[in-house]
């Protein structure tokens, strides 16, 4: 049964910075990064522009604060028990993150270069990095091996949703078919959009693999799967 008095205007939850993150996550859907002003994000709040600068002094400022959401909701499931292998750790980190930006259109956009907010991405770092220190890592290494992970990922990601805004949703232009008649005269090159333009979970886990060869060998570490 409703309680509302007849004739007086229904209350409005507080404008808050996480109503306002949130409200922008989900208009992100719809418009993308491009069409995100704060502008239509007041109108979406019901809301005049200028009541947004309160509580985000530019839109830099949003976008720090909508990655930070993002983060929030990416690891609010169990983490990664502490017995799990370093190798291991970083597919499931490396993963994870990929899925959770292809679940915002221009998710890896946002994320790339924004500033936490908070201090709860240092949960899972800290886990991370002690992961890689107790198998052998020098600090230092730790802290290379895991940015080399996550810069792939987000790079990835990018150009994954430069193509597939969303699952499911193509941009025009990127015919595989199409693009091979057009390069011809590029054998290599025609065949290789084949590779570049589709089964991009079959990529990025052969990419990820790629890394971690790449880091093993670089550190010396012989360490498999199950170690």
């Amino acid at each position: 049964m409703s309680t509302e008095t007849p004739g007086r205007p229904e209350r409005r939850a507080p404008l808050d910075r996480k109503r306002v993150a949130d409200t922008a996550l989900r208009l992100l859907g719809e418009v993308g990064l491009d069409g995100l002003t704060l502008r239509a994000i007041a109108k979406e709040l019901d809301v005049k522009a200028p009541a947004l600068y309160w509580h985000f002094k530019d839109k830099q400022a949003l976008l720090d604060e909508m990655a930070t959401e993002m983060y929030r909701r990416m690891v609010a499931g169990p983490p990664p028990g502490p017995d799990v292998p370093w190798d291991e750790r970083l597919l499931a980190t490396s993963r994870g993150l990929r899925d959770a930006l292809l679940g915002y259109r221009d998710g890896a956009k946002v994320f790339s270069g924004s500033r936490f907010t908070g201090v709860e991405h240092a949960v899972q770092m800290e886990a991370n990095l002690r992961c890689f220190v107790e198998a052998g890592f020098t600090p230092a290494q730790a802290v290379r091996a895991n940015m080399t992970a996550y810069v792939y990922t987000i790079g990835f990601v990018t150009e994954e949703q430069g193509v597939q805004p969303l699952p499911g949703e193509r941009r025009e232009g990127y015919d595989v078919e199409e693009r091979a008649r057009r390069m011809a005269d590029f054998p290599l090159s025609a065949a290789a959009g084949a590779e570049v333009f589709q089964d991009y979970d079959r990529q990025f886990e052969e990419g990820l693999e790629l890394v971690l060869a790449g880091i093993r060998a670089t550190y010396a570490m012989t360490y498999g799967k199950s170690s």
